[in-house]
């Protein structure tokens, strides 16, 4: 055979066999095999030194335009098996999008704040507009002006946290309360009659057990007004028990003492769980103690800047953690707040 005739049938066999390369290490392999260092057209390129030199040079401009061909012969192939590859590729991680989503974990509601929107959901529908009042407090707000005697036991360190401060300056400490919002806001809008809801954090140097905690919430309520009396008191009371309890909750007071209130009370719900026959949630009484409340004492209106002898008033003061913990069983009020997301989810 000629050299001629073996470059035609090289190309012949170099084309036939690219045909039925199907991926991309084949393709290699064809290479290797016909345009590698070692392929079939290096070695007949090699014999150009044993043709006539007048042959050499139509040989040479043969073997050139043959590498041509097969160079690009192999470079349409590798864009072809390069773009199948990546087809498959796709094709085998798609995502089905007619599957349904992972859901986002989302947050939670924290169970005081649920109770505190109820609470302020119902004060509402009787007029009572929510305001706020610092957590930081003059000893005077906390404690003077609401009619605590000096050597009243709440004012002592060892129950109350005070703020360290240079001497001469005034008293000032984490509020024990949110009375002190009370006077705040009668100084800010003595004369007028007034309905508010104080919410907010409360701060007392208690060990913290399955029933105290060193901080908590408590929402206030205070009407002022002409004409007021003890059975407007209970009235708001017997309307918000219902709202929150569950129609037919009845409520009753019983005699107490408070320095900011006169006459004072302790109110009580029938027990939402039995009914008021009794049950281990309200130690077989029938009833639940959930907070003080009484009629705004004449000192606390003097220094709110209202005239004792033409206005009256009633106030109260609640936990929304404690009403929590009756109406869902809680026994230990550490878990509020103790950052484990297994309690928040229960009430989410």
């Amino acid at each position: 055979m000629t050299v001629s005739n073996e470059l035609a049938s090289l190309e012949q066999e170099a084309a036939t066999a690219l045909e039925s390369v199907g991926d991309l290490a084949a393709l290699a392999e064809w290479k290797s095999k016909y345009t590698g260092k070692s392929g079939a057209l290096t070695r007949i390129s090699r014999s150009l030194g044993t043709l006539p030199v007048e042959q050499r040079p139509e040989f040479g401009r043969r073997v050139n335009q043959l590498r041509e061909y097969l160079e690009t012969a192999y470079a349409t192939a590798e864009s072809r098996l390069k773009l199948a590859a990546q087809a498959a590729e796709l094709a085998a991680e798609r995502i089905d999008i007619t599957m349904p989503g992972r859901t986002p974990a989302l947050g939670y509601v924290h169970l005081t704040n649920q109770v505190l929107g109820q609470v302020q959901e119902i004060f509402g529908e009787m007029g009572f507009l929510v305001t706020e009042s610092p957590e930081v407090e003059f000893d005077e707000y906390n404690f003077s002006l609401l009619n605590f005697a000096d050597d009243h036991p709440a004012r002592d360190m060892q129950d109350t946290f005070y703020l360290d401060l240079p001497d001469g300056a005034p008293s000032v400490l984490l509020r024990t309360h949110t009375s002190p919002g009370q006077i705040r806001v009668m100084r800010e809008r003595a004369p007028e009659p007034l309905r508010i809801l104080l919410p907010g954090k409360v701060y007392r140097n208690e060990q913290v057990t399955v029933r105290s905690e060193m901080m908590f919430h408590q929402f206030e309520f205070l009407a002022i007004g002409r004409h007021i009396t003890m059975g407007d008191l209970k009235g708001t009371l017997a309307y918000f028990a219902e709202r929150m309890y569950g129609p037919g909750t009845k409520v009753r007071l019983r005699p107490s003492f408070f320095p900011f209130t006169e006459p004072s009370a302790e109110m009580d719900v029938s027990c939402f769980l039995c009914g008021g026959t009794g049950c281990r949630v309200c130690k077989y009484a029938g009833w639940l103690e959930i907070g003080g409340c009484g009629m705004v004492h004449p000192n606390v209106l003097r220094n709110g800047g209202y005239d004792p002898e033409e206005f009256s008033g009633f106030a109260g003061g609640f936990g929304p953690e404690r009403i929590a913990m009756l109406k869902y069983g809680i026994d230990d009020i550490r878990g509020f707040y103790s950052g484990d997301t297994r309690f928040v989810e229960q009430f989410g």
